[in-house]
């Protein structure tokens, strides 16, 4: 297990900021930071980071926490790997105590099929620089291929021995389960007739290894290509389907480019491992690869995190750019600006980084980019030439991808382009567009009236449900008020209940000085009020436990609090106070209240509106019997006594009745 000084040493020295910034483009937003949310598919930022609060907060989905938190929601790293990932960035030595078998039993599926797919990239890829088959035939081929060694290294690339199960007997041998090997795909497990007796086989043998990694670098899966010449070998194999791996939700050299995608504010999209590889080679790293596979939303979705411009390299096989030219109306589904680069017939990015210097190829792929229309038309045109049906399907084509477009200035340019381009008027492509937008339109309203009538069933059910707790959103608000105010001192207005000569009660004030959590303790002490709420419950007694220990409330002991509700519930009511922050509230003139410019008042309010409410619960429960005859004169008296007491409370909020 890890120390807890190291855990502690990680939280001083991490920065959340620094953290995300390697998954989420992030922008300046006054003291915070903005960006999309990296949970959903968005347009408008709703993701927020504050530097000094050391937090973040997903308003689309709720979520947030710390820099731990980021890790174990958008990698699903368990607890100990965040802590794992920080150490290895920020250079801490991680010490360890020791696990107890419990403890190791006690790690989940996923994290064993992690271990288990780093240890083949290390395995595979020793066998590549160490074995002497490895070397003879693996390293060779990369070699051949004209890889440098730092780059063999840099993508842990490797080799599958050419042996039935060699890497399953060591990988037994090294003491990780069969039921893993299994689940990633690695091994292929065959049972004998009566269920016993079966073999295992490695399912890359004999096959050179590219090692497929997260965006925070973790194995996910493999690709590997055979060497043989045997036809009916397929030449490429992947890992299956599992629970780490999804191929269409991933893509390969994310993890070396997502820094440089970033940074250059553009993404090469490529086909295969080696095209990756080589443009890293040539000094070209915001490249990645859809690996084979028709381009999917979630790929898409992934850079789109990074950067809002896409440039799609085609090889210069015409076949081949007509069967993924559709992934470009996908890509201008999701608001992002497209270019296009094809190589010259017969040559592919790797083929063509290999033949040229690396300035040759910058200046070829930015001197080749061209917009889609051009693109599309310069392809299609060939097959169209002077056949006015052909022509007539060319211009809907385009049409109908200017229509996947979000933005609606940005058609409007596309239209006049292609207007340009084809030689057509213009107020004939807008009436095919309005069409197509039209048509659009009505199937999405369809879709969504289909999931109208499920949320009127929902709502009418949640109707039955009583309506907002009013308990919860003023505990709420006390732990608030505690969390960002609870060290302060301020100046309060005691009102004294004064009995004049008449018998009739008026309000004197008293003017003293206290801490704020002091102050909301003995109301709430006095008053001998428990949070119903069983998280509030827990924070408020960790609270009045560091107050009695170190006379103050420690916010970072509860942002990085290892109970992950303890936690979330935190970052959400710390991070409240920066959503207006997403919506430049400031640029617009409109300023919001500091919270510390009415600190007495808002501790005040807070303490009367809860004991308000506890009141009327009070009420509600003594006037609800079943049968209202069971109601006595005593607890009609008891109403009476707690009526006047709310109306007390409303004198002191200076609210009517």
């Amino acid at each position: 297990m890890i120390s807890r000084s190291t855990i502690d040493r990680v939280f001083e020295i991490a920065r959340v900021e620094e953290v995300i910034g390697e998954f989420v483009q992030l922008k300046k937003a006054g003291s915070n930071f903005k960006g999309l949310s990296p949970f959903t598919d968005e347009k408008t930022p709703s993701f927020m980071v504050s530097p000094v609060k050391q937090i973040w907060k997903d308003f689309s989905t709720g979520k947030g926490g710390n820099a731990v938190s980021f890790l174990m929601e958008h990698e699903h790293y368990s607890y100990p790997e965040a802590i794992r990932y920080l150490a290895k960035k920020y250079n801490i030595e991680i010490e360890e105590t020791v696990q107890t078998d419990e403890q190791k039993e006690q790690m989940n599926e996923r994290e064993s099929m992690f271990l288990v797919s780093k240890f083949a990239k290390d395995y595979f890829h020793e066998i590549l620089l160490e074995n002497e088959q490895g070397k003879a035939i693996g390293l060779s081929y990369f070699k051949e291929r004209g890889f440098r060694e730092d780059t063999i290294k840099k993508f842990d690339l490797g080799y599958c021995l050419d042996e039935w199960d060699a890497f399953t007997k060591e990988a037994l041998a090294k003491g990780y389960d069969l039921k893993y090997l299994d689940k990633t795909g690695l091994t292929i497990v065959r049972e004998g007739q009566d269920g016993r007796g079966g073999k295992q086989f490695d399912r890359f043998k004999g096959r050179v290894m590219f090692p497929i990694h997260s965006m925070s670098g973790r194995i996910l899966g493999f690709g590997g290509r055979t060497l043989s010449s045997d036809k009916k070998t397929a030449k490429y194999v992947n890992s299956p389907e599992s629970d780490i791996y999804h191929k269409s939700k991933i893509l390969y050299g994310i993890y070396h480019a997502k820094k440089e995608i970033a940074k250059q504010d553009n993404c090469f999209l490529v086909e295969g491992y080696t095209d990756v590889i080589s443009f890293h080679q040539s000094g070209i790293e915001n490249v990645v690869a859809s690996s084979g596979t028709a381009l999917t939303p979630d790929q898409i979705r992934l850079v789109n995190r990074l950067t809002k411009n896409i440039t799609v390299l085609f090889d210069g096989d015409a076949a081949g750019v007509r069967a993924s030219i559709r992934g470009i109306d996908l890509i201008l589904e999701q608001g992002m600006n497209v270019k296009v680069v094809a190589f010259p017939e017969g040559e592919d990015p790797d083929s063509f980084a290999k033949k040229h210097s690396d300035a040759e190829l910058r200046d070829y792929l930015e001197n080749s980019a061209q917009d889609f229309i051009n693109f599309k038309v310069s392809l299609l045109m060939q097959d169209a030439k002077n056949d006015p049906v052909k022509k007539a399907g060319l211009i809907r084509d385009i049409v109908t991808s200017i229509s996947k477009i979000p933005d609606s200035i940005q058609r409007e340019v596309y239209v006049q382009e292609c207007s340009r381009i084809m030689d057509i008027s213009e107020r004939v492509l807008f009436s095919e567009l309005a069409q197509l937008i039209s048509k659009n339109t009505k199937e999405f309203a369809k879709a969504q009236k289909k999931e109208q009538q499920s949320f009127e069933v929902v709502k009418a059910r949640e109707a039955q449900v009583e309506e907002i707790d009013s308990l919860y959103i003023l505990e709420r608000e006390i732990i608030r008020i505690l969390l960002l105010f609870g060290n302060k001192e301020a100046d309060f207005v005691d009102y004294i209940e004064v009995e004049d000569e008449e018998g009739n009660i008026h309000l004197e004030t008293e003017n003293y000085s206290n801490q704020v959590s002091k102050e909301l303790y003995l109301n709430l002490q006095d008053d001998e009020i428990e949070f119903s709420n069983t998280i509030f419950q827990k924070i408020y007694y960790e609270m009045i436990h560091q107050l009695n220990q170190i006379d103050k409330i420690d916010m970072d002991a509860f942002i990085n609090h290892q109970d992950s509700e303890i936690a979330s519930m935190v970052t959400s009511i710390l991070m409240d106070d920066e959503r207006y922050a997403l919506s430049d509230w400031e640029r617009k003139n409109i300023f919001v209240t500091e919270s510390e410019e009415v600190l007495s008042k808002l501790v005040t309010d807070a303490i009367l509106n809860l004991r308000r409410v506890l009141i009327g619960k009070k009420i509600n429960d003594l006037m609800s019997q079943d049968n209202p005859l069971q109601i006595t004169s005593n607890d009609l008296e008891m109403v009476k006594n707690y009526t006047g007491l709310k109306r007390r409370l409303y004198d002191k909020l200076n609210r009517v009745v």
